[in-house]
């Protein structure tokens, strides 16, 4: 009976901790803001859950047993996926404390814009045209 109580204790606990996150609470159900634009929200979970119990003397020949149980859940907000027109880009939810952060934060975005320009270049040579010159570097 008493290993029948703390195993119940902490089947609850962790069952109510299932029952509270599941794939639809780190990738968001998708938003339609467009016919051409849909945004997933992406967010990072951090659970935990801890439970005891403890026998209790008695002077009688009655099993005696406390305990408890509880969990903690934190869900935070970390990127968006915009899906526009076939192209899928991820965008990150930083709050950036230096420039040096804020620029390894870009590289990826920065990569694929220089890439795509590379890319355009080379089709404008292999057909003669006179390259387009445009501004990769966008400003905030």
């Amino acid at each position: 009976m008493k290993n029948q109580s703390a195993e119940k204790i902490l089947a609850t606990t962790i069952e109510r901790v299932r029952d509270l996150v599941d794939v639809s609470t780190i990738v968001g159900e998708p938003i339609q803001v467009s016919a051409d634009i849909t945004i997933i929200p992406i967010s990072k979970v951090t659970y935990g859950f801890a439970s005891g119990g403890s026998d209790f003397p008695s002077k009688n020949n009655v099993e005696l047993f406390g305990g408890g149980g509880g969990a903690g859940i934190t869900i935070n907000p970390v990127a968006f996926l915009v899906c526009n027109k076939g192209e899928v880009t991820i965008k990150h939810i930083t709050a950036s404390d230096n420039a040096a952060e804020r620029a390894v934060n870009l590289i990826p975005e920065m990569f694929d814009k220089v890439t795509n320009f590379v890319d355009r270049q080379k089709q404008a040579a292999a057909s003669n045209a006179e390259p387009a010159v445009e501004t990769i570097v966008e400003t905030e």
